[in-house]
């Protein structure tokens, strides 16, 4: 599968700056390659638009469903009389592989988020097949959080290639060890902590987000040779 899905413990956990941070050191170091960025459903204004001004990417590329208000994708498609379609946004998706080689999916919400009625983050990563990193924001409470969202994943048969602690907040080392212990989360989960993303005062700083990725273990999340 030439994709990876970036998905979180919760909504505002720091996906959008991943994914930024890596589009941002792929388009600096990776000449030679294309790649392409989606988020299949989003709900109010965001992530669509941030990526186009970004990056360049055409709005209905990036975001094959999209609906005004900023509530969950199946009451805000009720809103306006529509439901969730995933069969536009996996056609849509299916196109990205072929067009490009490598694309970055950012999920909506937590593996948990309703995608529609019937179902999760974490069934549209299992039905399209997608290996994903669990975003974190460092906070009292993250421990359980991952463990919840690691024990979602390995029901739903997702495939989580690491997780990525982000300070959603500003952070002192003391209270990154106490909220967020590498080394507990490792036992906990076996799953593997793949870096920190520092609290950013301005998340859309290119030159500083090249940084953060170049900081992360990035050639676990992306193909770089």
């Amino acid at each position: 599968m030439n994709a990876l899905l970036i998905t979180g413990t919760d909504t505002n956990a720091g996906k959008t700056v991943l994914t930024t941070a890596l589009v941002a050191y792929w388009r600096r170091y990776c000449h030679e390659r294309s790649l392409g960025v989606m988020k299949p459903v989003q709900s109010g204004y965001g992530d669509c638009e941030l990526y186009s001004r970004l990056f360049g990417f055409a709005p209905d590329e990036l975001t094959p469903l999209r609906f005004a208000a900023p509530l969950a994708p199946p009451i805000a498609a009720a809103k306006e009389g529509q439901r969730v379609e995933l069969e536009k946004a996996w056609q849509g998706f299916k196109a990205m592989r072929q067009q490009y080689d490598w694309v970055l999916v950012e999920a909506l919400g937590g593996l948990g988020s309703p995608v529609t009625h019937e179902t999760t983050v974490a069934d549209l990563a299992w039905d399209w097949r997608l290996p994903a990193v669990l975003v974190v924001p460092i906070r009292l409470g993250a421990i359980g959080q991952i463990v919840a969202n690691v024990a979602l994943a390995r029901m739903s048969r997702v495939h989580l290639k690491g997780i990525i602690l982000n300070c959603v907040q500003p952070c002192t080392e003391e209270e990154v060890a106490n909220w967020a212990p590498i080394d507990l989360i490792q036992n906990l989960t076996s799953i593997p902590v793949l870096g920190l993303i520092p609290h950013l005062t301005n998340p859309n700083e290119l030159d500083k987000l090249v940084q953060v990725a170049a900081n992360l273990e990035i050639e676990r999340l992306l193909p770089l040779s």
